[in-house]
């Protein structure tokens, strides 16, 4: 049975984490950690796995601190770019035993909907992503923006496709989103949503809209649980759900 840690236990996606993986068959809770406790406690309790579900900005520091301690680790705080698993593929070369699985979002209809996008890239001139999450969401964008961006990005760069045409060149209040890897992306923040993001193609005459919605919590905890089962057999570092769906 694995034994699990969770980091930032006291937090929406932790408690609903720690609930499905007490009433899984394989995998039991071993440490709860939050902000007021000591990560020793997951080397005291012999952790097999740590899932961070920590704010941004000390996601990343107990993400090293558990490979140094040679622990696997699941994460699922948001703010992981490109440069940021770079960082951690550098820390695991002085530790090959450790892997880490990077999940932007737990939700399969999230990761087929950026596979979606990225298939569909290079066949529209314009693209542009809208994500949708509720006001108590600290960091914008969500990390799955982020990861659907550099998806289109490379394919839309590998298919030697021109920028999205805009012929703005007056925003005094920036209403035109921020752009990642050439695609400009939008955050709302309102009441009532959990996690939903759009991403909208247009050529002449025509648009594409691909969207998921996660209302509750519990609909993530399938892939929680797949990437928790998954990162001991993965090795280095692994980003996104689909790595270990074999989606094809």
């Amino acid at each position: 049975m694995n034994r699990i840690a969770v980091v930032g236990s006291a937090g929406r996606m932790g408690v609903a984490s720690v609930r499905a993986i007490e009433a899984s068959s394989d995998l039991t809770v071993v440490a709860e950690i939050d902000i007021d406790d000591d990560v020793q406690d997951i080397v005291d309790a012999n952790a097999d796995v740590v899932l961070v579900f920590s704010p941004p900005d000390v996601a990343h520091e107990q993400v090293q601190w558990c490979i140094k301690q040679g622990k696997h680790v699941v994460v699922g705080s948001s703010g992981f770019d490109e440069r940021s698993v770079e960082q951690i593929g550098a820390a695991l070369v002085d530790h090959p035993e450790v892997s880490v699985f990077v999940v932007p979002n737990f939700s399969v209809s999230a990761v087929l909907m950026a596979k979606f996008a990225a298939q569909a890239a290079p066949y529209f001139e314009s693209v542009e992503i809208i994500e949708m999450h509720h006001p108590g969401k600290v960091d914008a964008p969500s990390g799955t923006a982020q990861h659907t961006a550099e998806m289109i990005g490379r394919a839309r760069a590998e298919a030697g496709c021109a920028q999205s045409p805009d012929a703005t060149y007056l925003d005094p209040h920036g209403v035109r989103g921020g752009r990642i890897e050439g695609v400009s992306v939008h955050a709302v923040r309102v009441r009532g949503f959990m996690s939903s993001q759009e991403v909208l193609f247009g050529v002449d005459g025509e648009i594409l809209r691909l969207r998921y919605d996660s209302v509750t919590r519990e609909s993530l905890m399938p892939g929680v649980l797949t990437s928790l089962r998954a990162v001991p057999t993965l090795t280095g570092v692994t980003v996104g759900l689909d790595a270990v769906l074999k989606l094809g």
